[in-house]
């Protein structure tokens, strides 16, 4: 049985469908459909995948139907989160054969790249297993499509990172040079964060990361592009006092071994940034 998702609200979904359909339709609308389609002509027709698969972007499927034509009948025949195999009906659409027609390709468009986004994640989770090391995602996402490609990552069992600069506060490399060194920028990192916001800071070296655990301010330890070996050596240093991150160039062929260092999390951009959009199509 699939796990069940909170929606995001229609407040955030609509504008985004409501975009697409405009960069699709144009000035003139669908003119092909216009011209051969007469606009009494109704059908059935369904949503199908292609190839196996997670299941995301359902919401923004029926809501690009229903934006382009309020009385078309849409019914999920699956759920977020669910794996699928080639073949499976995804959804079913029914009413003015126009109206889905013209709805199509930005329906096909959100689901295809929110499944690839969902099964890539379920991909580097499963590299995990046995372990309590968890997959999650960065901001980089593409420009708009945060909250709805981050919902994907869910959807394919991983976790989220920030949304975005205001969630916390994640102190970078650039960060600690232009503030004057580890010790200079936790300092000044802790003044500024209120009780609720969390401290994550990047480190690259075991030296800094020793010197991260003598300063003390940090809730999270971001170890970035360290080999396995070092990631070893540095999850036993920090022993449990600090919550643990691995990143940087983290591909699916490495994920297991480390996961096997013991890190809590493993950010891995290429959830987001470099997605193979799942095959679906729509037939009458």
């Amino acid at each position: 049985m699939s796990p069940s998702f909170a929606p995001l609200p229609l407040v955030i979904l609509e504008p985004l469908v409501r975009a697409a359909l405009i960069e699709d339709l144009g000035p003139n609308g669908d003119v092909t459909t216009r011209a051969v389609i007469a606009p009494d002509t109704t059908y059935e027709a369904r949503i199908v995948a292609r190839e196996p698969g997670v299941v995301s972007g359902l919401d923004l499927a029926r809501l690009a139907f229903h934006l382009v034509d309020p009385d078309l009948k849409v019914a999920a025949r699956c759920t977020d989160g669910q794996h699928c195999p080639p073949g499976e009906v995804l959804m079913e659409v029914s009413g003015r054969a126009a109206s889905i027609l013209s709805g199509e390709r930005v329906a096909l468009n959100f689901m295809g790249r929110l499944m690839g986004i969902a099964t890539q994640t379920a991909a580097f989770v499963a590299e995990t297993r046995g372990t309590h090391t968890r997959i999650t995602c960065t901001r980089k996402t593409t420009p708009g499509l945060r909250a709805v490609e981050k919902l994907a990552v869910l959807h394919g069992g991983g976790s989220n990172h920030r949304y975005g600069l205001s969630d916390a506060i994640l102190i970078k490399d650039n960060h600690i040079a232009a503030a004057g060194g580890i010790a200079a920028v936790l300092k000044a990192a802790r003044a500024a964060a209120s009780h609720m916001m969390r401290i994550e800071i990047e480190v690259d070296t075991l030296a800094q990361l020793d010197e991260v655990l003598a300063t003390g301010g940090a809730d999270v330890v971001l170890l970035d592009n360290m080999d396995t070996a070092t990631l070893t050596d540095a999850v036993a240093r920090v022993g449990g006092r600090l919550v643990t991150e691995a990143s940087g160039n983290m591909r699916l062929a490495r994920i297991a071994e480390v996961a096997a260092t013991g890190v809590d999390f493993i950010s891995v951009g290429a959830l987001t940034h470099s997605v193979k959009v799942v095959d679906i199509g729509l037939d009458f």
